[in-house]
């Protein structure tokens, strides 16, 4: 959901930023072939960055993360 006057996280952003050395190798494959989805387990299951050092690069990027407040008003 996009709020107007912001932008989006875009897939990967971090990963190409940093840049991570396994999102390198991915940039180099064709998208979804069998040795892209063998190198990108690598993300899914063993990633080399933690969520603190990911929080950290989105509030130095200036993201905001947002949710909207709960039907109760919680």
């Amino acid at each position: 959901m996009t709020i107007e006057g912001f932008i989006d996280y875009k897939r990967r952003e971090f990963c190409n930023d940093i840049p991570c050395p396994v999102q390198v190798e991915l940039n180099k494959l064709p998208s979804g072939s069998e040795e892209y989805e063998q190198v990108r387990k690598t993300c899914k299951t063993d990633c080399r960055f933690t969520t603190y050092e990911f929080h950290h690069w989105l509030i130095e990027k200036g993201y905001l993360i947002l949710r909207p407040k709960d039907e109760g008003g919680k």
